[in-house]
């Protein structure tokens, strides 16, 4: 135990740490760590940073390609190209702040097992690492939109601060959730792909929501894809993005999208609290099994 003088100067005895408060009072572990990270992504890279814009690029013309021309879904969209970007970009900020969320424990094993640091840092870390990645499609988004015409506003702001929040709280609720299990049974992985799989398709990211309303609007699933936070996010960002340009406004009226008060952010209240109680449940799932990962591991 610390003596006295020891506690006066802030020492705390091995093992002790701060919980969920650790990426704030470790900001410098937490600083090379993400460096770290960054590094070894891109060890033996040719292209570096420049593959934060080529996976989306692809993703984004093999899904126009075939869903906008394709299938003709740009014919009843205005500015397809934005509204499909709009929505790629949050399922890949959400895809990988989950998967390295989930695997930063067992990617860590040498460090976690071998000397102590606070656990919590890891998936702190992967999520800055991808909120890094996300910026460079964030511009290439902006750009887009003010070539369809889109101006920013206060709301678009508004909407965009909220997607954010909701969509990082949340994934990182689920992350620490994984994590926590993963390094126990490395079956988690696995199950997680399956859900970063699907995403794509359990939100209005390639289609319109109102193409979901036709189907199965006044049902208790219209009610669960509705509350579905990734669904709550990506139109979020149709609000910032692609709600108000130029071609968009004027058909607005025709799209029932999260008919709800509170618009025109739809249902953020419900995201917000979900996404909160994700990320309570993860949090204290993550302070009860982080004492049993080094011998887990």
């Amino acid at each position: 135990m610390p003596t006295r003088q020891e506690q006066a100067a802030g020492w705390r005895a091995p093992g002790q740490d701060a919980g969920w408060l650790n990426p704030i009072r470790e900001r410098f572990l937490l600083r090379l760590l993400v460096r770290k990270e960054l590094r070894v992504r891109y060890r033996g890279s040719a292209l570096g940073m420049l593959w934060s814009y080529v996976k989306p690029a692809v993703q984004f013309i093999v899904f126009y390609i075939a869903l906008g021309i394709f299938l003709q879904l740009q014919r009843d969209t205005p500015a397809y190209a934005v509204y499909l970007f709009s929505g790629i970009v949050v399922i890949n900020l959400f895809s990988e702040v989950f998967g390295n969320a989930t695997r930063s424990i067992t990617g860590n094993q040498a460090l976690v097992s071998k000397i102590y640091l606070p656990s919590e840092l890891f998936p702190w870390a992967s999520m800055i690492v991808a909120l890094v990645h996300f910026l460079p499609q964030l511009v290439v988004l902006v750009i887009g939109a003010l070539l369809f015409g889109w101006l920013p506003s206060t709301t678009a702001a508004i909407a965009f601060v909220l997607g954010i929040v909701i969509l990082v709280g949340f994934t990182m609720g689920l992350g620490m959730i994984t994590a926590a299990l993963n390094a126990a049974f490395r079956d988690v992985e696995n199950f997680v792909d399956l859900i970063v799989m699907v995403a794509t398709w359990l939100s209005p990211v390639l289609y319109r929501i109102s193409m979901v309303e036709e189907q199965i609007g006044g049902t208790l699933w219209w009610w669960v894809y509705q509350l579905n936070p990734l669904t709550i996010v990506v139109e979020l960002f149709h609000t910032a993005f692609w709600r108000y340009s130029r071609p968009v406004v004027e058909v607005i009226d025709a799209e029932p999208w999260l008919r709800a008060p509170g618009e025109p952010f739809g249902l953020w209240w419900a995201g917000m609290l979900i996404a909160v109680a994700t990320f309570v449940i993860g949090t204290v799932v993550f302070e009860r099994a982080k004492r049993r990962f080094a011998q887990e591991l």
